[in-house]
C-alpha cells in the first residue's frame, strides 16, 4: 500500500509551503515519486532529499532516515548508537513511551550529530512542544521530515563528489520505494 500523503506534487508543497522553499524546481500536478525521480535524475540532491522527508508519513520517513544513515555511516559503535536505537524502537513500536524515550535521547546529544537528528525526529512524530498548563502546543508537523532530512544529509557529508552521487541516489531510491510499497 502506497505510503503517500499527497497525491500531486503541488499538494505536498502547498502543505509545507516554508519547509520545501528551498527546492528549486517548481510544483506540479504529477505524482510525487515521478517528481522525485526526476530531481535525482538532474542531481538535484539535497531537493530530493528534501522532498522525501515531507513525502513521507512521520514513521516511514524516520525509517527512511534510519536505513539512509546506517548506510551512510557504515558500522556506528555502541558507544553512540543510543540515538538511532531509540529511534527504530519507536518505528517498530511507536508509542508515547518510545516517542519521549527517543526524544529525551535526541536532546542531549550534539546537534551535529545524525544520530542526534533521528532521535528528535521520532521524538517530535507527536505530544507538545510545550506543555504548559494553560496552552498546550502540538509539535508541527514539519519538524519530524525536518529531522530526517537534517540526518541524512549530515551524514552524506563525509564523501567526495565521486561517492556522493551514488550513495545519494541509493538513498532516493530506497525512499521511493518506501514511498511505493510502505513498510
Amino acid at each position: 500500500m502506497p505510503q503517500t500523503r499527497f497525491v500531486t506534487t503541488l499538494a505536498l508543497f502547498e502543505t509545507f509551503p516554508r519547509s520545501v522553499t528551498r527546492i528549486a524546481s517548481e510544483p506540479t500536478d504529477e505524482p510525487p515519486t515521478t517528481f522525485l525521480k526526476k530531481l535525482s535524475a538532474q542531481h538535484k540532491f539535497e531537493d530530493a532529499i528534501t522532498f522525501c522527508a515531507y513525502l513521507l508519513p512521520r514513521r516511514e520517513a524516520i525509517w527512511w532516515a534510519c536505513g539512509c544513515v546506517r548506510a551512510l555511516l557504515g558500522d556506528i559503535a555502541a558507544s553512540r548508537a543510543g540515538p538511532i536505537i531509540a529511534a527504530e524502537a519507536w518505528v517498530y513500536d511507536p508509542d508515547d513511551e518510545h516517542r519521549r524515550t527517543a526524544l529525551e535521547i535526541g536532546k542531549q546529544g550534539d546537534s551535529n550529530d545524525p544520530l542526534s537528528w533521528l532521535a528528535l525526529g521520532a521524538g517530535w512524530s507527536g505530544g507538545a512542544l510545550l506543555a504548559h498548563p494553560q496552552l498546550l502546543v502540538p509539535v508541527p508537523a514539519y519538524m519530524t521530515p525536518r529531522a530526517a532530512r537534517t540526518a541524512i544529509l549530515l551524514s552524506a557529508r563525509i564523501f567526495k563528489p565521486e561517492q556522493y552521487t551514488a550513495r545519494m541516489q541509493a538513498c532516493i531510491v530506497d525512499g521511493i520505494k518506501l514511498a511505493e510499497t510502505g513498510l
